[in-house]
């Protein structure tokens, strides 16, 4: 965010507002992450004080955990609580990630230069399974987000360029909006080959979701091979890729 960033290394205390940010750190070091958010569900037994969600973090909280770094990303937190950090004197380091290869330039500087850390293993296998071009063959998709109203990815999105290096064509990749607004007949008229149906920030399911597009091809995916950054980047490809078979 062009904020200097003054750092204590290696860090030992941190605090993440990222639940894929508390993944990647918790993989390398889990007693390091003082506080994480109620929407930090990996890995799942994480102890660690909780300092509420993603867009209401507690600052007083973490303040009191005195952390080395609090870790943060542009789209998932306020600016208004990162300021508010840094007038408390903690450091706030702020990723911005809209591309799988940011995503992965990303992590090595969130290893490197703010912890000071060796980088786990994953992240090389990471860069392995998301080297090579996408697939010859695409196929048009939408991937809905949401549902009344329903939501699904745009454009300049880290999941939108994730499906682009799977070779969907995201339908929705001239919108306006990074995650527009839509309907089930609008979603319906563009004839997708695919709708890709997560199971998060809306929890889909096989009765809820499909429904609405009786006669489209519905696959079913975890939100966090699809939306996280970190550990799953390794195994999201080959992954998402049968499911979608």
């Amino acid at each position: 965010m062009g904020a200097p960033v003054v750092l204590s290394r290696p860090a030992r205390r941190i605090v993440s507002l990222v639940p894929s940010l508390t993944e990647s750190i918790a993989s390398a070091d889990r007693d390091a992450v003082v506080g994480a958010t109620d929407w930090c569900t990996h890995p799942a037994d994480l102890v660690t004080t909780r300092v509420r969600g993603t867009k209401n973090p507690d600052v007083a909280t973490i303040l009191a955990l005195r952390p080395d770094i609090v870790v943060a990303n542009k789209e998932e937190n306020r600016r208004l609580d990162v300021e508010r950090l840094r007038a408390g004197g903690v450091p706030v380091w702020v990723t911005d990630i809209e591309t799988v290869d940011q995503a992965l330039q990303s992590l090595t500087r969130l290893f490197r230069d703010a912890l000071s850390w060796d980088e786990p293993g994953w992240l090389d296998d990471a860069r392995d399974a998301w080297a090579g071009p996408p697939p010859e063959v695409a196929r048009d998709v939408v991937i809905p987000i949401w549902r009344d109203p329903w939501m699904v990815v745009g454009p300049s999105t880290f999941t939108g360029d994730l499906a682009r290096r799977l070779g969907w064509r995201n339908v929705f990749a001239d919108a306006a909006q990074r995650y527009p607004h839509t309907s089930a007949e609008a979603i319906r008229s563009r004839r997708p080959e695919l709708i890709v149906l997560p199971d998060e920030p809306y929890l889909f399911t096989p009765e809820d979701g499909p429904d609405a597009f009786p006669d489209l091809r519905c696959v079913h995916v975890s939100g966090r091979l699809l939306t996280w950054y970190g550990p799953s980047l390794a195994d999201a490809r080959a992954a998402l890729l049968a499911a979608a078979r």
